[in-house]
């Protein structure tokens, strides 16, 4: 069983935004779609680009850097240049709590 750590609030994540924190030394972009929480990782895979900083249109976050665009919810690309997609985390929210799993 994954062990869930606390990583943020509800309040830090308004519906349509994101959010950046770290779990285990990596950082960790979050973003609430709809009112559920999703936790990714934060840097690109196509050159490290801070997706936390990037926009979010629905489920699909675009990096700042060279525009590649991914799926929030699976973490696959939708539009390169990257060409490996990016990992995702379990979420869990409990209260107005955030909590992701521990790699």
């Amino acid at each position: 069983m994954a062990d869930f750590e606390k990583v943020a609030g509800l309040s830090d994540v308004p519906a349509g935004s994101m959010f950046q924190v770290e779990v285990d030394g990596e950082q960790v972009a979050l973003a609430n779609v709809d009112g559920l929480v999703y936790a990714f990782s934060g840097a690109c895979t196509h050159r490290g680009g801070p997706l936390a900083e990037g926009d979010l249109d629905g489920d699909v976050v675009t990096c700042p850097w060279h525009g590649g665009q991914f799926n929030v919810r699976t973490g696959e690309v939708i539009t390169m240049p990257p060409d490996e997609n990016i990992h995702t985390y379990p979420v869990q929210v409990e209260g107005s709590d955030i909590k992701v799993a521990r790699e």
